[in-house]
């Protein structure tokens, strides 16, 4: 594997560690008990902000119950079934949750992922999972019907819809329609970084224009 590919392999190693961890419900204290790694060095190493050595990898494996494959990226491909056979999770998927597919694969910085929540037969109440950590997110709904829990808010979020906020607010989120499954992308800063909104002058007010007026 070159050098490239290994440090791909680590840096996604991160967010897939806290997708497992988030799927099962549980914090980085709880980890920490656990496995005696501090909450620190797990957050840094969910976030890209330290590469995980071979035994700390192994450890939450272990706690995770999952393989080494799927926290590398590396697992087999499975053989062909028949097309009526039940169909078997999505890459990326974590669980009977949701799908998460990271966009970015570089350590440090801006982080981007399209999340998929599945369709429901009725939509739930306010999540009542919710989590919280060090970072700054902004939240793009692209279809579908999106309900965020923010500490004691309740929103409700539909195509277009775009939120910022503090991940250190406990949030979750679920599928607020009984129409079909809600798409969204998330863009999180580990450290607290920020998007910055440009945008271009208005028409006739270049440069030139300026020059003309003055």
């Amino acid at each position: 594997m070159a050098g490239d590919e290994v440090a791909q392999t680590l840096a996604a190693i991160g967010p897939r560690l806290r997708g497992v961890r988030e799927r099962r419900g549980v914090t980085l204290v709880d980890i920490s008990r656990a496995t005696g790694i501090s909450p620190s060095t797990l957050s840094r190493i969910e976030t890209g902000r330290r590469k995980p050595t071979l035994e700390v990898v192994l450890q939450l494996a272990k706690e995770y119950g999952v393989a080494l494959d799927e926290l590398a990226g590396g697992a087999p491909v499975p053989a062909p079934v028949p097309a009526d056979a039940p169909r078997s999770p999505a890459p990326h998927s974590f669980g009977d949750d949701k799908a998460v597919l990271p966009l970015t694969r570089y350590v440090g910085g801006m982080h981007a992922h399209k999340h998929v929540l599945p369709a429901v037969a009725e939509p739930p109440g306010r999540p009542s999972r919710q989590v919280s950590h060090e970072g700054y997110a902004w939240l793009c709904v692209l279809y579908g019907r999106l309900r965020l829990a923010l500490g004691s808010q309740d929103l409700v979020l539909t195509a277009g819809d775009v939120i910022e906020f503090d991940t250190r607010i406990p949030h979750g989120v679920a599928n607020a329609g009984s129409d079909g499954p809600v798409e969204y992308l998330i863009m999180f800063g580990p450290q607290g970084e920020r998007l910055r909104l440009r945008t271009p002058p208005a028409a006739g007010r270049g440069t030139g224009a300026t020059k003309a007026a003055e």
